[in-house]
């Protein structure tokens, strides 16, 4: 063992510092420092070296985060940052957004055993960081170029993931999406201040010059057919996210100022991209100045409530049916947000919104959880004439995600989904029902995070790469 390991008994856990509250609140600047050199060191010099590491098997991405930890304590930083980046395609963004009290540092054996977790998520984006400083980033230098090409459908994560892996094989790349910039999620969906645009920015320009492709403002189903594109390419990969904004089916749902959570944050990332929004520049998407509700549990309520503070809300409130204990978004973010002011009202639901054309207020009922339903947390209950009034100017929905119609939308009736409305692929290959399309990402598992759609699109990668090699085998053998 390294004598630089094993320092947890001696060494308290240290994140690095936020930026104080009063400050942060007038800004959409990322709200955590910078770990120093030392300090990276000295936090990865924690890390106990365990026989079973627990943080990599809950990592979706089994990143070898012991590894990288003892090379960053050491030292080494340009092999820690090589071994880190092997099985991600974005450790600086995943350091960021990874909900990591949930997974690698929720399961640290440190933190299990009373030390505090190592802070696998801070050291991963300093190390990251550090790379990129150092110029040790490069574009993808291919050693054999092919003639296949393979067409993918969204330029999320999952999208991404997968064009860098074929891209490092040597295929042709071209990738197809909707909006006018790269990133999907990353971009409009996710606020700045956990995820500062220039992040995303300098990873698809980074890609662009390893001579992937991009077509912006592009449509399947408007501008080309699935079919057309299938002609045009070898393979094909849809990897376009879910965006179908879940309803809550209450009377009054048609007043004004009711809005869903992706049209509230795309119109306000738009505005920090420096796009003109009407909609914002008119104060229909500002939240500035009113009383504004969110209702939901989950990390976009999160993103929500903490971009209506920054918009200078009069009062933000987040409504959630169940408890703080079971509540599904990370509670790192809900402690931010209660920091900043977000007042959360547990174990409540909306019944009713009222007004004349806008809504002026939301009827509530109290909740009491019942038995466990089958996703093992309490079941919500409606409370008897417990109903309350709270006074709103502004309601944004984030109860998740549902997908599109794809197959009515890409015009592609043959295309099999699930009865969730997901597209349906062969487990083992994630291959659809036509061949050579693939699919991966949210579009086939549900609305996740960010580190499944990598890995997703990295196993896709693989998939599709199999396909082809094994196209040109049973060409040959027929020639």
């Amino acid at each position: 063992m390294s004598k630089e390991m094993l320092k947890f008994v001696n060494i308290e856990k240290e994140t690095p510092s936020k930026r104080k509250v009063i400050n942060r609140k007038e800004d959409f600047k990322e709200i955590y420092s910078e770990f120093i050199n030392e300090k990276a060191k000295e936090q990865s010099s924690r890390c106990s070296q365990c026989g079973v590491p627990f943080c990599q098997i809950h990592c979706p991405l089994s990143n070898n985060i012991p590894d990288w930890l003892k090379l960053t304590a050491e030292g080494r930083l340009l092999e820690a940052y090589e071994l880190s980046q092997s099985t991600n395609n974005m450790p600086e963004i995943c350091g960021r957004i990874c909900p990591q009290d949930r997974l690698c540092e929720g399961n640290c054996v440190i933190e299990q055993s009373g030390h505090g977790t190592v802070t696998i998520g801070s050291v991963e984006k300093y190390i990251t960081e550090n790379a990129w400083e150092e110029g040790w980033i490069k574009p993808i230098k291919v050693k054999n170029e092919k003639d296949k090409t393979v067409g993918i459908i969204g330029a999320g994560p999952a999208g991404l993931a997968a064009a860098e892996e074929l891209r490092k094989l040597g295929y042709q790349i071209s990738i197809y999406d909707r909006y006018d910039r790269p990133g999907g999620l990353l971009i409009y969906g996710i606020p700045n201040f956990k995820l500062e645009k220039y992040v995303v920015e300098r990873r698809t320009k980074l890609l662009k010059e390893s001579g992937i492709k991009f077509i912006q403002n592009f449509e399947v189903g408007k501008d080309s057919t699935l079919e057309k594109l299938k002609e045009k390419h070898d393979a094909i990969l849809i990897a376009t996210g879910v965006y179908k904004a879940r309803e809550v089916e209450i009377p009054g749902s048609n007043l004004k100022n009711i809005f869903p959570a992706m049209k509230f944050l795309t119109a306000s990332n738009k505005k920090g991209l420096g796009d003109k929004i009407e909609l914002f520049d008119n104060g229909t998407l500002n939240a500035e100045g009113k009383d504004v509700v969110v209702i939901g549990g989950g990390d976009t309520a999160m993103d929500c409530v903490r971009t209506a503070v920054r918009q200078n809300a009069k009062s933000v409130k987040c409504l959630y049916r169940r408890d703080r204990e079971n509540m599904p978004g990370s509670a790192r973010e809900v402690a931010n947000a209660e920091e900043e002011g977000v007042e959360f009202v547990w174990l409540s639901s909306p019944k009713e919104f009222l007004g004349k054309n806008k809504i002026e207020n939301l009827v509530v009922s109290k909740i009491k959880l019942g038995e466990p339903d089958d996703s093992g947390r309490k079941k919500p209950e409606v409370k008897k004439n417990s109903e309350f009034t709270i006074k709103s100017d502004m309601i944004i929905k984030a109860l998740g995600f549902d997908p599109e119609n794809l197959p009515k939308l890409f015009n592609s009736k043959h295309l099999q989904t699930t009865r969730w409305g997901t597209i349906k692929t062969d487990f083992d290959t994630m291959e659809t029902n036509l061949a050579g399309v693939f699919a991966a990402g949210d579009i086939v598992r549900g609305a996740s995070l960010v580190v499944w759609a990598i890995k997703d699109g990295r196993d896709a990668a693989i998939s599709i790469s199999n396909f082809l090699e094994n196209k040109d085998v049973n060409k040959t053998k027929v020639a």
